[in-house]
């Protein structure tokens, strides 16, 4: 199993490449929560995460026939792209195969860093048997994106840091796909300290570690469903595994409305942009998915900051909607002069934002006197919207929420 001394071993040549991310004491996010909430800003990495710290670790411990023959992987993206500059950066050749709907800027990055991509499957499950055929046929060196001690090694060194800077930490909280990430963070912060906790957090529609942990033993799902991209894989490490069972104290899951929500206020409150794994351990937090007390030292690692920007229309727009500050309604209208205006008086009276109005008269479900109208709205928040949806029905409108 992964060793504390394994962990010490990752960090000089950890050092070499990747930053010494900051620890930053969070007022908004301590208010929301009554805890002492530190962020621990590991999505100001190189690459945008904090995949870079295992790449590199291994890659650095290659042989020289290994170096020679080059390395291949898969990922779905963070781990390209950790992969990609690190073996550039000692002049390895990398093949890095990703699922063919990844996030075009991730692709995009790992070409930068260069790596060979290939694209092939529709998650991380399908691309590594990609990756795994390239490996038979070119006798490259598979590099894991989580199932290897040298790369949970190197992920640990963000454990290091965490405890370097705030030796009062309390609480941890991680997110988890593979597990590498928290393997490493666990075996550094006990290692440091046992009365350290260490909570993961998992997507709800890619929890393989929560399933396997209730089981009592590894499960594989037969698909994932998250926006959080960067922890959507079918089943956690074996390696990983063992090391989560051992050193994890808890392990929860957040629905994709939860990590949207987080992602929006930590980009409004905070100005600062993670992706949606990146999001997950403050959503979490903010949740209150696990029990902490009043004014707890609690760091979520916020690992990833590699969203793609049609990615992050979307999850705005869904963390919008869930803390009531976007409205789409449908209702119907006589259609005769001033029927729109009456409507848009009540929106003004409530203080009502429209974003935009379509008005249809040839909807066949309607009355041929009448128009079916649409509407999107800029509302304040759950508040605001029972005000407006209670004043539109006391007029007489029957109104149906869209979103």
């Amino acid at each position: 199993m992964l060793t504390f001394e394994d962990v010490l071993a990752a960090q000089d040549r950890v050092a070499e490449t990747a930053r010494h991310t900051p620890l930053d004491y969070s007022h908004t996010f301590s208010a929301m929560t009554g805890a002492d909430i530190h962020l621990k800003l590991e999505l100001f990495q190189r690459t945008g995460s904090f995949k870079i710290r295992g790449a590199t670790n291994r890659i650095a411990t290659l042989s020289e026939e290994q170096r020679e023959n080059g390395v291949v992987t898969a990922s779905a993206g963070n781990h390209a792209q950790g992969v990609a500059l690190a073996a550039t950066r000692i002049g390895v050749d990398s093949t890095i195969v990703m699922p063919k709907h990844a996030p075009i800027s991730k692709v995009k990055a790992t070409r930068s860093y260069g790596g060979e991509v290939v694209l092939h499957g529709e998650d991380y499950d399908e691309a590594a048997e990609k990756a795994h055929e390239i490996e038979r046929e070119e006798g490259r060196t598979y590099v894991h994106a989580f199932d290897d001690d040298y790369v949970m090694a190197g992920q640990g060194t963000i454990g290091l840091e965490i405890y370097e800077d705030l030796p009062s930490v309390e609480t941890v909280v991680v997110p988890i796909g593979g597990g590498g990430l928290i393997s490493g963070i666990a075996t550094a912060l006990k290692g440091k300290d046992e009365d350290i906790r260490v909570v993961g957090v998992q997507a709800e529609g890619a929890s393989s570690v929560a399933e396997s942990l209730e089981k009592g033993h590894r499960i594989e799902r037969d698909g994932v469903e998250t926006i959080a991209d960067g922890i959507a894989t079918r089943t956690v490490g074996e390696r990983t595994f063992e090391v989560i069972t051992e050193r994890v104290d808890e392990v929860v899951t957040v629905s994709d409305s939860e990590i949207a929500v987080a992602l929006t206020t930590l980009l409004e409150r905070s100005k600062t942009l993670a992706e949606g794994a990146g999001a997950v351990a403050l959503a979490a937090v903010t949740e209150e998915t696990f029990d902490y007390a009043d004014d707890e030292t609690i760091v979520p690692a916020l690992c990833g900051g590699n969203i793609d920007l049609n990615t992050l229309t979307n999850v705005i727009m869904r963390g919008l909607v869930e803390t009531g500050r976007y409205l789409k309604i449908r209702t119907v209208l006589k259609d005769r002069p001033g029927a729109l205006e009456e409507l848009v008086q009540i929106l003004s009276a409530q203080q009502i934002n429209i974003y935009g109005i379509e008005h249809d008269r040839t909807n066949r479900d309607v009355a041929m006197n009448d128009a079916e109208v649409e509407l999107d709205l800029e509302t304040r928040g759950p508040d605001h919207v029972d005000q407006l949806l209670a004043a539109l029905r006391e007029n007489g409108y029957e109104v149906e929420v869209l979103v």
